[in-house]
């Protein structure tokens, strides 16, 4: 009997370990290790946006990137900058460069039209002959219509100049508003970017549904179907004013990161004549330019052995798969 019981032992054994082997293997990997990692490992990008604005901000994009921590960039089409920008895209094929869609123009004396000839698209536009001001006159005015043809519009720029962006996302996250959500998924696919990289990221479904009026939990399920991908987590803004509140805010931020991929979102100038007479806001940003090229955030990321990444590494998973859909 006590040979049975041993033999009856170790295929229960055996039986459990079938069952656990196999919830493995049926358990969905992980971002993280579906490009290559552990699931237990952070992976962090350092996302620069509205480069192509002025050339204050092209300048200390380019040295963020060369020199410092920011890992890829988004730029934005219909501002006079572009062209320089592109022309460092031209020479740089390797820069990890997407599209910063730009359905607002924001700035009080520094403004911009559409790339689409004005007439087509009116209701994009204020009565200065300028795309609106804010995301909620842009919600206001525009239809989807009109912004499937800007989106278009811009990527179809950005190509003539010699662009190859890796991904797109939306200035000023008017494209993440209900109405014009849809539009955006469906055109990225169309113009290329399927699947790419897609707000809402998994920890912010929730803000998403509130924020943008649209059902975030729904959509992530659709779109996951459709297998498009989805940052774990994403960081915008920082706390205080100061460089050193801000230093503190970001290097406490790395301290605290999770397992998975991560998207820290930041907005870098110069402090010179330039940028000051654009935006109030140039303090701060110059203060995160500042942190993202000091050599000692490099050596807390390095330290906590958090692994940079870029869009590029995630592009290469998304053509990876499916989009027959």
């Amino acid at each position: 009997m006590a040979k049975f019981a041993w033999i009856t032992k170790s295929i229960v054994a055996v039986g459990l370990l079938v069952i656990a082997s196999n919830a493995f293997a049926q358990r969905e990997k992980t971002l993280a290790e579906r490009l290559g990692y552990k699931a237990t490992d952070k992976l962090l990008l350092i996302h620069a946006d509205d480069v192509g604005l002025c050339h204050s901000v092209n300048v200390a994009t380019i040295r963020a990137m060369e020199k410092g921590v920011v890992t890829c960039a988004s730029i934005m089409v219909p501002c006079p900058w572009m062209p320089e920008i592109a022309e460092y895209c031209r020479n740089h094929p390797e820069a990890d460069f997407g599209l910063h869609l730009t359905m607002t123009s924001e700035w009080r004396n520094y403004r911009w039209p559409t790339v689409t000839p004005i007439p087509e698209v009116p209701g994009l536009i204020d009565k200065d002959g300028f795309i609106h001001s804010d995301e909620n006159q842009t919600a206001q005015f525009a239809s989807a219509a009109e912004v499937e043809k800007e989106i278009k519009a811009q990527v179809a720029r950005a190509a003539h100049f010699g662009i190859k962006p890796t991904h797109v996302d939306s200035h000023m996250g008017t494209l993440f508003i209900g109405k014009f959500y849809p539009t955006y998924v469906r055109v990225a696919k169309e113009v290329g970017f399927m699947p790419m990289i897609l707000f809402p990221t998994v920890d912010r479904i929730k803000q998403a549904t509130e924020e943008f009026k649209f059902d975030a939990l729904k959509s992530y399920k659709e779109l996951k179907k459709q297998n498009y991908v989805f940052l774990d987590y994403l960081k915008e803004g920082a706390e205080g004013d100061s460089l050193e509140t801000r230093r503190a805010h970001y290097y406490n931020a790395f301290r605290n990161l999770k397992p998975g991929v991560t998207e820290f979102i930041v907005h870098l100038a110069l402090d010179d004549d330039e940028f000051k007479h654009i935006s109030g806001a140039w303090q701060y940003r110059y203060n995160e330019y500042l942190i993202m090229t000091d050599p000692e955030t490099r050596k807390l990321i390095d330290s906590l052995g958090i692994k940079l990444i870029g869009y590029k590494d995630l592009r290469k998973l998304a053509w990876k798969a499916d989009t027959s859909n």
